[in-house]
């Protein structure tokens, strides 16, 4: 089977295609019964997309409702378990967004999924004809996507403006949590004589930050035991434990005294935990959360540098559990688990 100017998607597709007819995704009272989940995972891309977007599987899933993944999971062995794990199919989707309107009559789809910001601006309305309800998750600006439905679960995005007439899910009533976090709880403790921090930039630490940070953490002399996790080994002296990326992170966030991150998509598995945070940021779309927990006093602020300055304000963190803790009250609460159930609701409501 081609697409539109030829475009073929390859592997699985006529695995998970199945009769004729353009709506036979729907049952006979109109229900969604098919949810096509649009995003990529890889070095480049990170895997924060996807992984919000496993979320929301993970609950539509639970609802008897059938889900694939459309795109490319590339370069991360960890993200393709993700899927593989769940039972989730992963189709090759085409370029265009005509290719993918295609794919969405050729797989009978009821609604669809945005997650990206490399898709063309046209994607969503092109996708819109064919029928299917489209769920666009932005984080700010839509890029000129259009859709039925518009999800921005970061902090404070309730209170910006939005430039479009279409709902919007907005704020960290909707954050999406995986499973493995929201079972998860951060136990009580005193605090350690040598703190553990766990130190990680997304599933594959896609600007290489990883290392300069560990640097930081060593440059503050103050006892401590490091997990780094990174999808690539490297070396650094002192009380550090590099390891790949895990399924096991939930739970070394959990325990941790303090987190070393960036501003991404993690950070609302952090929230949710109450573990202590200190923030970078990696990308420029990262910045608008960045500010949002810092200026709250929420995290605490490392810039974007692992300079002299940070390494200041990552030696006051480790010399002084009372303000870590203070950091990780402030920030639980904040997310309640429940924002994968109200946007599914909202998204199969409008079936």
């Amino acid at each position: 089977m081609t697409g539109p100017s030829g475009e073929r998607p390859s592997g699985g597709l006529a695995r998970v295609v199945g009769g004729g007819g353009s709506r036979a995704g729907r049952d006979s009272g109109g229900a969604v019964r098919r949810v096509g989940i649009r995003c990529d995972a890889g070095v480049k891309s990170g895997v924060g997309h996807l992984i919000r977007c496993v979320a929301l599987a993970e609950e539509l899933l639970g609802r008897g409702v059938e889900v694939l993944f459309l795109g490319d999971v590339a370069g991360s062995a960890w993200a393709r378990t993700q899927l593989l794990a769940r039972g989730l199919p992963l189709v090759p989707a085409p370029e265009s967004p005509e290719g993918l309107a295609w794919l969405v009559g050729e797989l009978r789809l009821d609604a669809v999924v945005l997650d990206s910001y490399e898709l063309s601006p046209g994607t969503g309305a092109v996708v819109m004809e064919t029928g299917a309800v489209v769920l666009a998750i932005i984080d700010g600006d839509p890029l000129g996507q259009e859709a039925d439905l518009y999800l921005d679960q970061n902090l404070g995005a309730e209170r910006r403006p939005f430039p479009r007439s279409a709902r919007r899910l907005a704020g960290a009533r909707y954050v999406l949590l995986r499973d493995s976090v929201r079972e998860r709880r951060r136990p009580v403790r005193a605090g350690r004589a040598v703190p553990r921090v766990l130190c990680f930039f997304g599933g594959t630490d896609s600007a290489g930050v990883a290392p300069a940070w560990s640097e930081a953490l060593r440059a503050t002399g103050l006892p401590f035991q490091a997990t780094v996790v990174s999808p690539a080994s490297f070396a650094v002296e002192g009380s550090f434990t590099v390891i790949p990326p895990t399924d096991r992170l939930p739970e070394l966030m959990a325990e941790a005294d303090l987190v070393v991150t960036a501003a991404g998509s993690a950070i609302w598995e952090l929230l949710y935990l109450g573990v202590p945070t200190a923030l970078s940021w990696v990308a420029d779309n990262q910045l608008i959360g960045y500010q949002e927990l810092v200026r709250g006093g929420i995290a605490a602020g490392l810039g974007r540098a692992a300079d002299g300055a940070a390494v200041a304000v990552l030696a006051r963190l480790l010399a002084d559990p009372g303000l870590r803790e203070r950091y990780g009250r402030r920030a639980g609460g904040l997310v309640d688990g429940r924002g994968r159930e109200r946007v599914a609701d909202a998204l199969l409501a409008l079936s």
